[in-house]
């Protein structure tokens, strides 16, 4: 999934989101004028783009940060109930769907290990 060799630090989505995790009011702002506060870190459409549909795989490729993947979806859609049916791990689940599987079949492997 993520790969730092794949950071672009360039990108103004990993100045935005550095900023937004480490601000309330940049938070606050994220939440209720995303438009308008990409629109003063200079982000570009296809960064907006991507960051709205919560495209895992896009943002990833265009180079976001992968420690700011799962930044920006709590700040879509926080952190409580977080569970295996949460929005967040199904856009993973979705964007990286050989990944994910295998991530399954290891867990449960240890489940009927622990058994």
């Amino acid at each position: 999934m993520g790969n730092v060799d794949k950071v672009d630090r360039t990108l103004a989505l990993n100045e935005m989101i550095y900023y937004v995790r480490k601000d309330p009011e940049l938070r606050r702002r994220f939440v209720e004028d995303l438009h308008g506060l990409a629109r003063e870190f200079g982000l570009t459409a296809a960064e907006l783009d991507a960051l709205r549909e919560r495209d895992v795989r896009r943002l990833n490729d265009m180079g976001v940060h992968q420690y700011f993947i799962p930044q920006i979806f709590r700040l879509f859609y926080g952190t409580k109930s977080a569970s295996n049916v949460h929005p967040a791990l199904e856009a993973f689940r979705r964007a990286y769907p050989e990944e994910f599987e295998r991530a399954q079949a290891v867990e449960r492997a240890k489940t009927r290990a622990q058994d």
